[in-house]
């Protein structure tokens, strides 16, 4: 039997090649670490091995950062030199999460986080979700788009959003999306989808602080609104 080559695979097992094609952000968790061990071993691949390591630490990247060369070590096709690669990329990580910290402003009306996020979504010609995580100083710790749609709608994972918001640690989160129309009023679905928003959270008790409908030249608030 003829023996596959990597360049055989589908495009979804080689992460290089989908980085290229799709996107950074296309890449799952386990296709980020397999790029960065490069191989597996004779047994799996290193995409994996990527996925076994991080389901030994229940998928959470944080614990993987907490792991040392020596237990990255333990596992099969994790040499001294794959450790450490592992070990440094997250370490950039969390310093370049740092940064942003420092440099990202503190949000403490609507007009703070529309002109935020007006200059990012404001004149798309598509809709875009993002969210902001924010610590209890009211200090930006991320903002990240969480879906990104058609014309008129975009849908969102609320899971991810809150799976993020518990990566960060953070207290409260302002969603925003923005209508390419140019209207500022909210839809039914805008509504149910943050009454939904705001439900989730306060099982986790992280606080939706607003949601933000964005224009080019306007926006809406929910919070100033009273919606919340």
């Amino acid at each position: 039997m003829k023996k596959l080559t990597i360049k055989s695979w589908a495009l979804d097992d080689r992460p290089r090649e989908k980085l290229l094609a799709k996107g950074k952000k296309s890449l799952s968790d386990a296709e980020l670490i397999a790029i960065l061990i490069g191989s597996g071993n004779r047994e799996e691949s290193a995409v994996a091995l990527s996925k076994r390591i991080l389901q030994s630490v229940d998928n959470n990247l944080n614990k993987v950062a907490r792991l040392s060369v020596v237990e990255l070590m333990a596992f099969k096709g994790i040499g001294e030199a794959k450790a450490i690669s592992i070990i440094t990329a997250l370490e950039l990580g969390k310093r370049r999460q740092f940064e942003e910290v420092l440099t990202l402003p503190k949000i403490t009306n609507s007009v703070d986080a529309y002109k935020l996020m007006q200059a990012v979504i404001g004149d798309l010609l598509h809709e875009e979700f993002w969210v902001l995580y924010l610590n209890n100083a009211n200090k930006v710790l991320a903002k990240d788009q969480i879906s990104k749609g058609g014309i008129t709608a975009t849908s969102v994972d609320i899971r991810l959003l809150y799976k993020r918001a518990l990566e960060l640690g953070c207290v409260g989160i302002i969603i925003c999306h923005n209508h390419p129309s140019g209207k500022i009023e909210p839809s039914v679905a805008d509504k149910q989808l943050t009454q939904k928003i705001q439900q989730a959270g306060v099982m986790l008790d992280i606080k939706l602080l607003d949601h933000l409908i964005i224009t080019e030249k306007a926006y809406f608030s929910f919070a100033d609104k009273n919606l919340l």
